[in-house]
């Protein structure tokens, strides 16, 4: 697949996964790169911040699930033939969207089952477990965008393996609190069990000229720490003790490093950035369904607000070069 494929994923929920892959596929649509924004959260957060409810009423009364995730993958879950075209969503001329579908934890319990029946050589198996990757390559093959940004829930379920195993890289937004550290402790190990795993699967693809299957890399290239503070110099103090502790923790649980000698956080290079919540905008961009950077006086982004609009832009522009310097993608 020409696109380079990244997802944001924490298994600790309410950190700001959404968020943030619904801002920088902005982001990059608006430096001029071709996106696909992909929901594969059953709760399609991701979704409902791209469109209004009339739309959304719309697509959810289709039982045929036409333009949604799910639909995609209903004839391979029917067994009445393979992944059907992955309805795009325009949102803009360099950016689209997957849209989600409530119904797709349906899927769960066919691709835990797969998942095992793989080790026996079984097609059908691969062709589940993989029916998410090829979806993704279908997609792209009409639309030919340069990055795929990937929304998920917070499990570490059989969807969310299946949809890793898909992806190039992972990054991982992280609260400075007990519950998203201990996400991370459970997150890592698991990482690298599912990629041990699926290499160990690979080999077994009965049909390897005929069914592409994913690579598998899953890298994970950085944390984003979301900041409950406005002022990033000065966290609240409550959370001082979990923001010295998140360079060690990511170091050793996702890395699988030696922690000889941890940097603080300012100076982590596993750090991408520290971001502000925005608090403030948020109300106005989710009335105009338009990401905070991009919010004009018209939508009450006056004064001091419009100040903070220019920051967010400058902040989210500066994460989507570190991101694609890591990823090695090309502006």
């Amino acid at each position: 697949m020409s696109a380079t494929i990244i997802a944001f994923f924490n298994n600790k929920g309410g950190v700001g996964k959404t968020s943030l892959v619904y801002h920088l596929s902005y982001m990059y649509s608006e430096l001029g790169m071709k996106v696909i924004a992909a929901d594969f959260d059953p709760q399609a957060n991701l979704t409902s911040a791209f469109l209004d409810e009339d739309a959304l009423e719309n697509i959810f009364e289709d039982e045929r699930h036409s333009k949604t995730i799910l639909g995609s993958i209903l004839p391979l879950k029917k067994g009445t033939g393979d992944i059907a075209k992955p309805h795009l969503e325009a949102i803009t001329d360099h950016l689209t969207l997957l849209i989600g579908d409530l119904a797709l934890s349906e899927f769960e319990g066919e691709l835990s089952y797969q998942w095992s029946q793989c080790l026996d050589r079984q097609e059908k198996a691969f062709r589940v477990v993989s029916a998410f990757w090829r979806m993704l390559e279908k997609a792209n093959e009409e639309f030919g965008a340069k990055i795929i940004l990937v929304d998920l829930g917070p499990n570490l379920g059989a969807i969310n393996r299946a949809v890793l195993i898909s992806v190039d890289y992972i990054v991982i937004p992280l609260a400075p609190d007990l519950f998203s550290l201990q996400g991370l402790r459970n997150l890592g190990p698991t990482l690298r069990d599912w990629r041990k795993d699926w290499k160990e699967r690979i080999g077994k693809n009965p049909n390897p000229r005929e069914l592409a299957i994913p690579a598998g890399k899953m890298e994970p290239i950085g944390y984003i720490v979301m900041q409950p503070a406005i002022r990033l110099d000065r966290p609240v103090k409550s959370y001082e003790k979990w923001i010295k502790r998140i360079p060690g923790i990511y170091r050793q649980f996702v890395m699988d490093e030696d922690l000889k000698k941890v940097p603080v956080l300012e100076k982590d290079p596993n750090c991408l950035a520290q971001l502000k919540h925005y608090r403030s905008l948020m109300a106005m961009s989710q009335e105009v369904r338009m990401p905070i950077f991009l919010l004009k006086p018209a939508d009450g982004a006056i004064g001091g607000h419009f100040s903070a609009v220019q920051d967010a832009y400058a902040d989210f522009k500066r994460l989507a070069g570190e991101i694609a310097k890591r990823a090695d993608i090309k502006f």
